[in-house]
């Protein structure tokens, strides 16, 4: 069946890429040819399409929302990064832009270039969710020359756009909160030390208690999940077996700190505090409900979708970094030290 560009462009003889340009407003069309094309699709009611746009400029009009590869854990199901997503959608909704999702496996890391969004150009830009993904696979990605922004992560060395929570503000307020509550023994719990996120939080518990002259204990895990909290918390708690609070890098390991804890006789927060940071669905349902740092998740995403635009639209744009503002949520986990 003939498209109506078709039937333009051969009733003009010009090209179908020709029809496009003049319908969706790009250049390379004379103005005559421009007006002509205009006056036949008026007769025809045509009305520009996405198709009709690619056929044109070679976009997909696809923007690429990558989050590194978890086992067990689906993009949609993952309760930080699926509200993040949810506010990318959002965000693009009103715009011909549509994302498209996919996870990084190993073997994409280990060559990012060969990565069929990137190596076919089924993407215009790309968002890069979280601190998991190695520096070394992002700058390689960055040769690609397609726009990308990074979110819940950040370069150490190399100027590139990004989103962030405030991190270290946030367990700034988080530990500050349990210094007020007249605790002096507290510890932390951390995912890998080189993730950029973990290290902003574990500096911000770090400097609330250097303003008491205290010292942090702290447990590194490979992984930021309930079980790695469990593991991490146990490793700590053998160490300093004083400690009368933990702050957690996420949810998730606080969560899994709690779990551990009562496991071994422990009541929360009688015997232990514990706070933990992003304020997933599970932090409010949890018993008993847990303190933590709430993180505009659905903002971030927001934020993140109109910095994608902007560098679509302007390619040059100076890489920026921008700072969603975070609150701190008291709930029952936490209480005053006697």
């Amino acid at each position: 069946m003939t498209s109506i560009i078709e039937q333009i462009a051969k009733e003009l003889s010009v090209s179908n890429a020709s029809v496009s340009r003049a319908l969706n407003d790009r250049p390379g069309v004379s103005v005559e040819l421009r007006e002509r094309i205009l006056q036949r699709a008026r007769e025809l009611k045509y009305t520009p399409s996405i198709t009709a746009r690619g056929l044109a400029t070679s976009q997909s009009f696809g923007i690429g929302f990558f989050v590194r590869e978890k086992p067990g854990i689906s993009m949609h199901s993952d309760p930080f990064y699926g509200e993040i997503l949810h506010g990318v959608e959002q965000s693009l909704a009103n715009t011909d832009y549509h994302v498209t999702i996919a996870t990084l496996t190993r073997d994409v890391l280990l060559a990012p270039l060969d990565f069929r969004f990137v190596r076919e150009r089924r993407i215009d830009g790309m968002i890069l969710a979280g601190p998991d993904i190695p520096a070394d696979a992002i700058m390689t990605l960055l040769q690609s020359e397609i726009p990308m922004v990074l979110i819940d992560n950040q370069l150490s060395h190399s100027r590139i756009t990004c989103v962030n929570s405030d991190d270290e503000g946030g367990a700034y307020l988080a530990a500050r909160h349990l210094l007020e509550l007249n605790h002096r023994k507290i510890g932390a719990l951390s995912g890998p030390e080189h993730w950029a996120s973990n290290a902003r939080r574990v500096a911000g518990y770090r400097r609330a208690l250097a303003e008491h002259h205290l010292a942090l204990p702290i447990a590194h895990a490979d992984r930021t999940t309930i079980e790695s909290g469990e593991e991490a918390y146990r490793r700590l708690i053998a160490q300093h077996p004083d400690l009368t609070a933990i702050c957690a890098v996420n949810d998730a390991m606080a969560l899994g700190a709690m779990r551990a804890s009562q496991e071994s006789g422990k009541s929360i927060p009688a015997d232990l505090s514990i706070v933990g940071f992003d304020d997933i669905p599970l932090a409010s349902l949890n018993e008993p409900q847990l303190t933590t740092i709430r993180v505009p998740k659905r903002q971030m995403g927001a934020e993140v979708a109109q910095r994608i635009l902007a560098l679509l639209d302007n390619p040059d744009l100076s890489p920026v970094e921008v700072l969603v503002s975070v609150e701190l949520i008291i709930r029952s986990s936490t209480r005053r030290h006697e």
